[in-house]
């Protein structure tokens, strides 16, 4: 693949999802960046701001199979990963599978099921399969889920466990429409529903070859070790109980190669690093009680807040290109 055939490809996907998600660029790229870097997304916020809708209109704009879950508190795991089934002719187990056969699974408002189903999520998102009476089978490549949830102090919601945050790579917010794309909405979407009309414009082999080309992406030792460094930072600081992940380190740098190819580069810069310090590494922190605060949005400023004062002291490379 050649560079400008990387710039084409991703260019498509980005407009097609903006002809839906309209005046919310930052979250439309992260979506993009989530798929390319083989990671998981989190999108968390109030509802009615366009959680699902953006999480729909990446699936539609992809030619691969989609499944969709509504996360629901009587949804069992084997709704999601599936079940063994006994075939009374055959006389012998089958195995139906479940929703989580999918390029890419959108999981809505998944924090309304209850822990144990979850938790059913954990070894497809790391791993790439599911295990089911001692068996395992593989899931379709790419493979990439898509959460949805409320704020968490919302009635009738679970919060996320550790391990289940971990295994996202970037957790982003919708926020308010401006008022001008408000205004447009209600124009465009009286009659008409945009998604109708979206079509895929890129394979799933394109998105593949997508994903390799971002692999190849130059990170040179000193930008490896700027990463490092603030994730350490994280584990030292007074004000958290709990630093980022060995994971999470990955996945930043993973992410930065997508955000650096997607601005033309063929090596990560200390700015990509920045620019995703906070949706890859924000929702796998937790402050102490002092710094924290009690409420989900005051933990959230918090964390923000300790974030940038990171960034703001660990040392830059100057000379990364190596």
């Amino acid at each position: 693949m050649s560079p400008e055939s990387f710039e084409s490809l991703t260019n498509q996907i980005l407009t097609s999802v903006g002809t839906v998600i309209d005046g919310k660029p930052d979250a439309v790229r992260s979506a993009l960046v989530s798929l390319l870097a083989e990671g998981h997304l989190l999108i968390e916020d109030v509802p009615g701001v366009g959680k699902t809708m953006l999480a729909r209109a990446l699936a539609a704009s992809v030619d691969a199979s989609v499944r969709r879950i509504q996360f629901t508190p009587d949804l069992l795991p084997g709704d999601v990963t599936g079940v063994s089934v006994f075939n009374p002719v055959d006389r012998e187990f089958e195995f139906k599978h479940g929703a989580i056969f999918a390029n890419i699974v959108i999981a809505d408002e998944i924090n309304r099921s209850s822990p144990k189903t979850q938790s059913a999520l954990l070894e497809a998102m790391e791993e790439g399969q599911v295990t089911v009476d001692g068996q395992t089978h593989a899931l379709p490549y790419p493979f990439l889920v898509v959460a949805t949830q409320n704020p968490l102090e919302m009635e009738g919601t679970y919060a996320l466990p550790e391990a289940q945050r971990d295994r996202f790579m970037m957790r982003i917010s919708m926020g308010y429409p401006d008022a001008r794309s408000e205004a447009l909405m209600l124009r465009q979407r009286d009659a008409v529903n945009p998604l109708e009309a979206l079509t895929p414009v890129v394979s799933s082999a394109e998105v593949t070859a997508l994903i390799g080309w971002a692999r190849a992406v130059h990170v040179a030792p000193a930008i490896e070790d700027y990463a490092v460094g603030l994730s350490q930072a994280t584990r030292t600081h007074p004000d958290l109980r709990l630093g980022a992940s060995p994971r999470a380190t990955l996945q930043l740098v993973r992410a930065a190669k997508v955000w650096a190819a997607l601005d033309g580069r063929g090596f990560v810069i200390p700015d990509d690093i920045t620019a995703l310090l906070i949706p890859v590494f924000a929702h796998r922190l937790i402050p102490t009680r002092a710094a924290g605060g009690v409420r989900a949005r005051s933990t959230t400023d918090a964390i923000t807040g300790i974030l940038e004062r990171i960034a703001a002291t660990v040392r830059v490379p100057l000379a990364a290109r190596q």
